[in-house]
Parts: C-alpha cells; structure tokens; sequence
C-alpha cells in the first residue's frame, strides 16, 4: 500500500475501493476482476485508485491485512476479558457479523494469508493462556507451542467448514462443539480434567442462557 497522508478523504476513498472489491469477489472470480471493475463500482477515477494502491493485489492485501488486523485485537481483548484457551465463541460471533468480508477475502484467495497470520496470533494468545493457567509449571506433557498451533489449528479448520457450508449451526452451537472436541485431550495434557469440565459446564449453561 502507498504512504500517503491519512485524512478523512483518504479514509473515505480507501474504504469505497475495500468495499468495492469485496461486492466484486461475491460476485465473480477474483483473477476476473479488474482495476476498471473496482474503479467503476466504487465511482472513483482510475487516478485516484493508483494514489493509493499499486494495483488491485495491493488492495487485497491492505484489506486483508486490516481483517486480520482487527480479529487479532479482538482476539487479545476476549482473552483479557474471559480469560479462555481459545475465545472461541467471541470470535465465532464476530466472524458472522463480518462474515461477508471473510467469505470474500477468502474466496479471492486470501485462505493462505488467513491460515498463516491468524493460526500464528491465535497460537501465540493460547500460548500465553496457556503458561497462565498452569503458571509455575515448568514439566509439560506435550510442548506448549505444539499444543498451541493444534488448538490454533483445529479452531481456524473448524471455521473454514462453517463458512463454507454457509453457517448451519448459531455461533454458541459451534463454540460447543469445538470445545467438546479439543478439551478433553488438552485437559488430559494439562492434567486438570476436574478443573477444565467445571469450566466448560459453566460456559455451556451460559450460553444456553443468553
């Protein structure tokens, strides 16, 4: 993306272009589209495109980069707030109020950058939780960063069938059944099954109740 001076104007027409391309990628495939595409739907002038972007690879990446971005500090903001291995269910609820923009980002060929950049900040907040939760322990059954990119992963697999098959299942189903799936081989890891299913339990009524 071009440096150029952040003003409200700038903000305006960056946002028109992001938006633009994002109803273009619902629509046709992304290698299809063109900058005139993207100029003519966001009602912009091609010059005004080439100010702020190279070209429309640039302009994915800016709009991808500001998705990741975001569920990267939403990530670190639900930890802080519920304390979680995984904020699973936030994040489920915050991708289906996005979930245009993720599908379009995604379908224009974005799974790598998504898989890539997010299995790395969600491993890295589940990492932390992680020494957290079992502060002081220092002997660990299986690594922390292997056991961090599995949960990492499993979440971001977990995810990518729920977009794909158009969201059968309400945010606070999946949260359920992603925790049903990895928390008993990780209380085991952790050696606080007791500890771990209370927690669950309690979160599994929760969400049953709102």
């Amino acid at each position: 993306m071009k440096v150029i001076k952040e003003d409200r104007r700038s903000r305006r027409t960056r946002k028109l272009l992001g938006d633009a391309l994002v109803s273009l990628i619902l629509e046709k495939s992304y290698d299809s589209i063109t900058v005139r595409d993207i100029v003519e739907r966001a009602n912009v002038g091609r010059s005004t495109f080439y100010a702020h972007y190279y070209d429309k690879e640039d302009l994915f990446r800016s709009e991808f980069d500001e998705l990741l971005s975001a569920l990267g500090i939403h990530v670190e903001l639900m930890d802080e707030e519920r304390h979680q291995l995984v904020p699973s269910l936030e994040l489920f609820r915050h991708i289906q109020e996005h979930h245009q923009l993720y599908k379009a980002l995604i379908w224009g060929k974005g799974i790598d950058l998504l898989y890539k950049t997010g299995q790395d900040t969600l491993s890295n907040n589940i990492e932390m939780n992680l020494r957290r939760f079992r502060s002081g322990k220092e002997d660990w059954e299986i690594p922390l960063p292997i056991l961090s990119n599995y949960l990492a992963g499993a979440f971001l697999t977990l995810l990518k069938w729920w977009l794909d098959n158009d969201m059968p299942y309400s945010p606070e189903r999946m949260d359920e059944l992603f925790q049903r799936l990895v928390l008993p081989g990780v209380s085991a890891s952790l050696g606080v099954e007791d500890q771990m299913k209370q927690s669950a339990n309690s979160m599994f009524v929760k969400n049953e109740a709102g």
